[in-house]
Order: C-alpha cells, then structure tokens, then sequence
C-alpha cells in the first residue's frame, strides 16, 4: 500500500494509461459483444451517434489521453481520499457514476437529464449502460491498485505494453483507412 499522496506527474500518467487501456476493451467488448455497428445505425440513433467507420470514431483512442488529464484534475484534489485507502477505488467509481454518468449535466444517453430531455426510447438510453459503468469500475480498481501498490513493476509494464499497442494500433487503423 502507497504510504505517501501520489504526486502530480505519476498520477497523471498513470489515469492516463489505465483510462485508454480501460476505454478501449471496454468499447471492443461492447462493440462486439452489443453489436454496436448495428445499433449505431438504426434511424434514431445515427442522426446522434457518428459510425464506427468514421475516422473520428476510429481516433478516438489517440483522444482519450486528454480525458484522462481532466480525470486527474478531479481526482489529485481528492488523492488522501481516494488513494492509500482500502474502498479509495469505490468512492472513486461512486463519484464517477454519480456525478460522470447518471447526473451528467447535460441530457447525455442514460443519464437522468437524457431520460427526461431526449426522445431516445429508454431501452436505447440504458442499451450503453453496461459497458460505461463496466469501464468506470475497471478504471477506479486498476488505477487505484497501481497507485497504491507502485512496487508491483509486472502490472505496471503490462499496462504501458497494452496502452502503446492500442496507440499503435490506433494510429496505423488511420494510416490504412482512407478519408471518407
């Protein structure tokens, strides 16, 4: 267990790394799995949602370094609360479910203000559930196992191996795919 707070630096690329790897086998999971190709494009749904052809959909790996940035800027404020505690992970997948997914702000699908302000049948609204609350839960377990236990070098480089490979993966998807 982590005796001190992380510092900045750690934990920034440590959330960035555990958020990209976690996103992204969560969305091949869920993709694959939910047949997302199939629901993205039925008539109510691709007015809203880009499809899985579409070369921003395809960069979207390369992008999620920069949500893992505004993750940290959450969580380091938080850092005693949720690291070096043993249920740190839970109060840091509670806080994103609560306030990220369901009481998002705006009228997101799924959230509370989705089912109250959008016309998505609720079916649709909850169909991407598992996959969110799956990814949040990973993320908050996994980043505050690494955290808090920096010692357990094998974790560590398997992470940096999985994260390198989706970016590699990501930005050769790009290169071979032609502009639309």
């Amino acid at each position: 267990m982590v005796e001190q707070a992380p510092r900045l630096g750690v934990l920034t690329l440590k959330t960035i790394v555990v958020h990209t790897v976690t996103y992204f086998l969560c969305g091949v999971a869920a993709f694959t799995l939910l047949d997302y190709e199939r629901h993205m494009a039925l008539p109510e749904v691709r007015s809203y949602m880009r499809q899985a052809n579409d070369r921003l959909v395809m960069a979207g790996p390369l992008l999620q370094p920069i949500r893992g940035v505004l993750f940290v800027v959450a969580f380091y404020p938080l850092r005693d609360v949720l690291f070096g505690r043993r249920y740190g992970w839970l109060a840091m997948w509670l806080m994103l479910v609560m306030v990220g997914v369901l009481s998002t702000f705006g009228p997101s699908p799924g959230s509370i203000e989705g089912l109250i302000y959008t016309a998505f049948p609720v079916q649709l609204q909850l169909f991407g559930l598992p996959e969110v609350l799956l990814q949040t839960f990973l993320l908050s377990v996994l980043l505050c196992y690494w955290v808090n236990q920096p010692a357990n070098r094998w974790f560590g480089v398997s992470m940096w191996v999985v994260f390198c490979l989706i970016i590699t993966m990501s930005v050769l998807g790009l290169l071979v795919t032609p502009p639309a």
